[in-house]
Parts: structure tokens; sequence; C-alpha cells
């Protein structure tokens, strides 16, 4: 792993889990600079995604979809989300990022994207731990 504090959270749309992920990072461990970005951003987040955070006491409405560049990569340590598309998804072919391999929460229902909330979170905190390790 990189020894940065940039944390760099990937997906293609960047407006569901790499947000969730982002958000987490933010609450739990503020000293680290966090950001998310996807291959093909859109233009805003997806709303179960906000709801299920705000039910935690998390904010992300802030938060904006961006695009990924090589710039926030090579800076960063990665975190892929789980895209599997090298087309869509080039970041998950860079050397040395970290893959969670995690359901995409689009087109699930409430209760499907709370059980990847709390999963991106577990990964999170686990993250965090080894950061602080290094």
């Amino acid at each position: 792993m990189v020894k940065s504090n940039k944390i760099l959270f990937v997906c293609v749309e960047n407006a569901g889990r790499s947000q969730m992920a982002e958000g987490f990072l933010r609450e739990y461990a503020p000293q680290f600079d966090v950001t998310s970005a996807g291959t093909q951003p859109k233009s805003q987040l997806h709303p179960i995604v906000v709801q299920v955070m705000k039910e935690i006491g998390i904010d992300i409405t802030k938060q904006k979809p961006k695009e990924l560049t090589n710039q926030m990569i090579k800076q960063s340590i990665t975190v892929n989300m789980g895209c599997m598309d090298p087309e869509s998804c080039p970041a998950l072919f860079v050397k040395g990022v970290i893959d969670w391999k995690i359901l995409d929460p689009k087109n699930k229902d409430i209760d499907q994207v709370r059980k990847i909330r709390d999963q991106i979170k577990n990964q999170v905190l686990d993250l965090i731990k080894k950061l602080e390790v290094q």
C-alpha cells in the first residue's frame, strides 16, 4: 500500500458506493484527505444512497460526482469499489489498487442498499486501522 494521507474511492458513476465510502472516511478519519471519483460520473448521487447514509447520521448531500483523473490515482491510495469492466474502470488495472468487490447499489431496493452501506462501513473501518498502522 502506498504511504499517503490521500485516499481515493473509485467506481464507474461515482454516485453510490464510492460516495458512501468517502462519507464514512470523512466521518471516522477526518485526518485523511479523501475524495471519490468515477470513470463515467453521473450528474448527481443516487437518492437512496443519500437516504441510507442520512439514516445513520452521515450527510453526503454536499458531495458531487467527479471525473477520475490519472493525477488523482498517482497521488492517492486508490480503492476500487468493485467494477470489473476494463473499459469503464481502468483504475482496476493500475498497480497497487485495493479492490473491494462491492455490489453497485444502482437499481437495488432500500434494504439491499442498506446492506451495501453496512459492508462499505466495515471495509472503511478496516482500512482506517490499516492506514493508522503505517
